[in-house]
């Protein structure tokens, strides 16, 4: 059995990991997960590097959202590279699902867009770990998370 790594925030606005988990019990018996909720973005790599290391995850997905302001995109590249850190620290995958608070035009807009950004990553962390020829299938195809496939060229 694979165990997947949910990490997410208390400054997020929307509670994204109700999402991946309604993808991961597809899976009974191939699939469990664990959580660990941070306060915010710059938390996460710490928090993913405790999954992979006491929990022994298998891939991590970190949840958040980034604010619209200046210095929330600046954290949100520091959290990233932190992300990127331990990825390579591990070699274990860690799916970055941001939605950052400015990408949508309404409240109801924003909360779609994070519903099918988990949503669908937490599908790609599921076929990374299980079923990795889906994404190979996928590849050149524009898929896109949280907003509408923009198709291959």
């Amino acid at each position: 059995m694979k165990r997947i790594g949910i990490v997410d925030t208390t400054f997020a606005r929307y509670d994204m990991t109700k999402d991946v988990v309604d993808v991961l019990t597809q899976y009974p018996g191939l699939i469990e997960w664990v959580r660990y909720t941070v306060p915010g973005i710059k938390d996460l790599p710490v928090a993913c590097l405790k999954l992979f290391r006491e929990k022994e995850c298998d891939l991590v997905i970190a949840l958040g959202m980034p604010g619209p302001k200046v210095k929330d995109k600046a954290s949100t590249q520091i959290a990233s590279q932190g992300l990127m850190e331990v990825q390579l620290m591990t070699m274990k995958h860690i799916i970055e699902v941001f939605v950052h608070e400015d990408e949508g035009g309404s409240p109801v807009e924003l909360k779609n867009i994070m519903k099918d950004r988990a949503s669908k990553h937490a599908q790609n962390a599921v076929d990374l770990l299980l079923f990795p020829e889906k994404l190979s299938s996928r590849a050149g195809q524009g898929v896109r998370q949280g907003f509408p496939d923009a198709g291959s060229l």
